[in-house]
């Protein structure tokens, strides 16, 4: 049976909209949006109609409706911690403490409030596939060092899943049986442990701890952040966004953008490559880290995301990973395909589909 799927990631300053047959893409758009104008509404959530307008003019144009469509599926937002990873359907609690931010504000929350605000008027489903929340984290994994403080499992779980699967089918193994060090390079960068189908350890991608990121601090020495904290010249919204958006790569080179930073070294800007070598060092240690948590008996450790494509960043950290064990890359974060697959594998019953609750 033929399923037709329409699907919506929305991100900070984008929304992209897809339309799959089955796992066939037939049209996709990605419209940028006005960063200022996207400031004029007060919370992610005031985006929503915003959003939705922007997708039926997508369907529109290329002569669809929401009746034509079989399933909708969203990018997963921020919600409880989710101990089982895979397809949810979209529940109306789920949407409640997406649209009320009960769990955190964030551009990805709309996705599956606009699928469900599609389907539900067709009596037709609407998922989520792998949101950031997945928590599948052994418990020594959340050992912080401070009493009532725990590691939280937040991260790039969408693209984390779909590569480790895709590596696993190109071997021809089963993604179950693998052992797997998958490092995410976009934005943020989330470096896991995949064990046996579990993520059962990987750094806080956002505002949290591991690599500096192009946006983001990563792990950042304690005493002097508590000093920057209480020296008056800072809100705790601006220690935030130190944290995460003004962070890593934008607080030492001003920018985030990888052809920027790119061209800047090419033409012989020392301190632009010394920081993005020093971020493939970061991320190099992540690595190492799982590496001897594991005891050494890994499958495979692979790179993706957006700074995958990057041939000078990949080679800082094959140079040191290699030696030890050897690096495969699988560039880019085809978030769409693995939205759609993911919604195809529990239409086809190749996986049970989870329920928010």
């Amino acid at each position: 049976m033929d399923y037709l799927i329409l699907v919506i990631n929305p991100g900070s300053t984008s929304t992209k909209v897809a339309i799959f047959i089955n796992d066939k893409l037939i049209q996709e758009h990605v419209l940028k949006h006005d960063a200022d104008a996207l400031k004029t509404f007060p919370t992610v959530t005031h985006q929503k109609d915003f959003r939705k307008q922007i997708i039926l003019d997508f369907l529109q144009e290329h002569r669809y409706t929401p009746e034509n469509i079989d399933v909708f599926v969203g990018r997963g937002g921020m919600l409880k911690p989710l101990k089982n990873s895979g397809t949810y359907l979209v529940t109306k609690q789920m949407v409640e403490d997406l649209s009320t931010g009960r769990y955190g504000y964030h551009a990805s929350n709309l996705g599956a409030m606009i699928a469900y605000e599609l389907a539900e008027p067709l009596n037709r489903p609407a998922y989520i596939v792998n949101p950031v929340v997945i928590d599948e984290m052994d418990d020594i994994a959340r050992v912080s060092g401070i009493a009532g403080i725990e590691r939280v499992s937040i991260f790039h779980a969408l693209n984390h899943k779909a590569i480790a699967k895709r590596h696993a089918k190109v071997i021809g193994r089963e993604y179950e049986d693998l052992t797997m060090i998958v490092a995410h390079l976009g934005g943020g960068i989330s470096v896991g442990l995949h064990d046996h189908g579990r993520v059962i350890d990987v750094n806080n991608a956002l505002g949290g701890t591991g690599p500096f990121s192009p946006e983001r601090a990563g792990t950042v020495p304690s005493y002097p952040l508590v000093d920057l904290c209480y020296s008056g010249k800072y809100t705790i919204g601006d220690i935030k966004k130190l944290l995460a958006g003004q962070g890593g790569l934008v607080s030492y080179l001003g920018t985030s953008n990888g052809l920027e930073i790119k061209k800047r070294i090419e033409g012989g800007d020392e301190e632009a490559k010394f920081y993005l070598e020093a971020m493939a060092y970061q991320v190099t240690k992540e690595i190492g880290s799982l590496y001897f948590v594991a005891g050494g008996k890994v499958d495979a450790i692979l790179l993706t995301g957006g700074l995958a494509y990057n041939p000078m960043f990949v080679d800082w950290i094959k140079a040191r990973v290699n030696p030890i064990f050897p690096v495969t890359v699988y560039p880019g974060e085809d978030e769409m395909r693995a939205l759609a697959e993911g919604t195809l594998r529990v239409l086809t019953k190749q996986e049970k589909l989870q329920v928010y609750r």
